[in-house]
């Protein structure tokens, strides 16, 4: 899933697309570099970040969607929380809708993805951008946010959604600490178990950091050894700025996980 931020405050590279051709030229980058799915978005969602209204967000995302649908082969995601957003995006040829709210934000949310026939990623993320990073703790953060997203794809079966059009994120840097995400990619196999698909949004975020030193655009070796290591413990979808190396990181980390399986 490669990134296309069109927004002036993301953490790693807001501001760089200044408008709707630069975001398509560049999605499609991404796509000559493997990206399987473009995820397009219009409102930050760093630690921090404030609200954009959903007219600003139709403005910034419905363009590039426009540009996109019928354009490449690579699946469109829209990446909101807003119900009128993602209608909107859907009726422009998007294909999925990666909620970072998991569908709690917009009450609206689950039907529209229900009605359009769309996919959905269920993500967990404690509280808001605004205020997700003050103080995370939990007793375990692997089954507290497990059992969240179990909930989360029963409240949207019964809403209507088919359970074959989800998939789950533990959503690593979204209230939690750096330990807290080093737990969740060290167990991700937890997640698997749900029997959905296992989305990770690792790529540059602040436990790299932490862990490195590095500043965002600098986190290019500790994103794909992170990227790998979900791979090795189930993971099917790596969110990521740096498509064609982690694509190539992903590959060499399923070809050893699938050598593992066949010594069993």
């Amino acid at each position: 899933m490669g990134i296309v931020n069109v927004t002036p405050d993301s953490f790693s590279d807001g501001g760089r697309l200044g408008g709707a051709s630069a975001a398509v030229a560049y999605a499609r980058l991404l796509a000559e570099a493997g990206a399987d799915i473009l995820d397009i978005g219009g409102e930050s969602t760093r630690p921090g970040a404030r609200p954009v209204d959903a007219n600003e967000e139709r403005r910034r995302v419905l363009p590039v969607i426009e540009g996109l649908a019928g354009r490449t082969a690579a699946a469109i995601s829209v990446d909101t929380t807003k119900a009128s957003v993602a209608q909107a995006a859907l009726r422009a040829g998007a294909h999925i809708v990666n909620e970072v709210s998991a569908c709690t934000m917009d009450a609206e949310m689950a039907a529209v993805v229900r009605d359009a026939g769309a996919g959905v990623v269920l993500m967990h993320m404690r509280g808001n951008p605004r205020t997700m990073q003050a103080d995370p703790r939990y007793a375990d953060v692997v089954s507290e946010v497990r059992d969240y997203l179990a909930r989360r794809i029963e409240a949207l079966g019964k809403a209507g959604v088919p359970v074959e059009a989800m998939a789950v994120d533990p959503g690593i840097g979204f209230g939690k600490t750096t330990a807290h995400n080093l737990a969740l990619l060290a167990r991700l196999d937890a997640f698997a178990a749900l029997g959905r698909p296992v989305v990770v949004g690792h790529s540059r975020k602040r436990f790299i950091g932490e862990l490195t030193g590095r500043a965002p655009d600098e986190r290019l070796a500790g994103s794909l050894a992170a990227a790998a290591a979900a791979v090795l413990k189930g993971a099917h979808v790596l969110r990521a700025h740096d498509v064609a190396q982690t694509r190539d990181a992903a590959r060499v980390a399923a070809a050893i996980a699938a050598a593992g399986a066949g010594e069993r």
